[in-house]
């Protein structure tokens, strides 16, 4: 009896794990080996190639530019949703008359479909556009950009997209971490002679760990999986100046080279592994530390 009591919760996760490992945890390892052939559209024999595939992935030039531009994107996107996340949730947990309306304002791009976000910015930041046209009318005309044509910078412009779109998301996390700080910790920082920054960094920062170890997760894992920003707003270009691992997946399907597009699936799967799991210790301990 009492062994069966304590294998009951056992009982219960089977369903949920069969179910996970038939739709998640077997496609993986089958796309694992796939990685290693030469599975193309036009070929009827699938024949094991080893790391070709990873070796063209690595001096193939537009896959390296792939890469680098998911790694652009994520850095970027990482720090601005984060400080910008932060700096918002600060501003709207202080008493403000509009503080709820403020704060539905900003979380609400995070609801919507990309599809929308590129209607609306697409003709914005043409050369042609609104935001051009607004930095001409105050003598900003050195700042005009081609900021979806210009190779140099388009990947910054989707950064900004996407940082713009989803910081209201992160705001929310904060604010609900901040809520959830005692405001006796504030009073007897006062009492002591600290000032806002003193307080900001020995009060608000260790006890909001919890809320941006996740935030750095979600936007860690969102930066380096980015697919749809760069999919509706440049399709990878110009040329192939935008493109990302995502797209560049896409396109390797598109053109029957699936042994090609599940090897770069599969470096994109442990390049995510690799760089959170450490960062989600390390943030685990510091939560434990602080």
């Amino acid at each position: 009896m009492k062994i069966s009591k304590r294998l009951y919760p056992y009982y219960m996760i089977w369903p949920a794990f069969l179910v996970y490992s038939v739709f998640f945890v077997v496609p993986a390892i089958i796309g694992l080996y796939y990685s290693f052939t030469d599975w193309r559209l036009d070929r009827e024999v699938i024949r094991f190639i080893g790391w070709d595939n990873f070796r063209t992935i690595f001096t193939d030039e537009t896959l390296i530019l792939a890469l680098k531009n998911t790694i652009i994107f994520a850095i970027v996107t990482v720090i601005g949703k984060n400080l910008l996340g932060i700096a918002l949730a600060i501003g709207l947990n202080m008493k403000l008359k509009t503080r709820n309306l403020l704060r539905a304002v900003f979380y609400s791009p995070s609801i919507l479909s990309i599809l929308v976000i590129s209607i609306v910015f697409t003709p914005m930041l043409r050369t042609e556009g609104m935001i051009n046209r607004m930095l001409s009318a105050i003598g900003l005309d050195p700042l005009t950009q081609a900021w979806l044509t210009d190779p140099s910078i388009v990947i910054w412009t989707i950064a900004a997209v996407s940082i713009w779109q989803h910081v209201g998301f992160q705001m929310a996390i904060y604010l609900a971490g901040l809520q959830s700080i005692s405001k006796d910790y504030y009073e007897a920082a006062t009492i002591d002679g600290a000032g806002p920054w003193r307080s900001f960094i020995n009060i608000t920062l260790p006890l909001l760990l919890p809320a941006i170890n996740i935030n750095l997760m979600l936007t860690l894992i969102g930066g380096l999986k980015v697919f749809s920003e760069v999919f509706v707003l440049t399709g990878g270009g110009p040329g192939n100046a935008s493109q990302v691992v995502g797209t560049i997946i896409l396109r390797a399907f598109g053109e029957g080279s699936w042994g090609l597009g599940t090897a770069i699936n599969t470096l994109l799967f442990a390049g995510v592994t690799l760089i959170s799991i450490p960062l989600l210790i390390f943030m685990r301990r510091r939560e434990v530390t602080e």
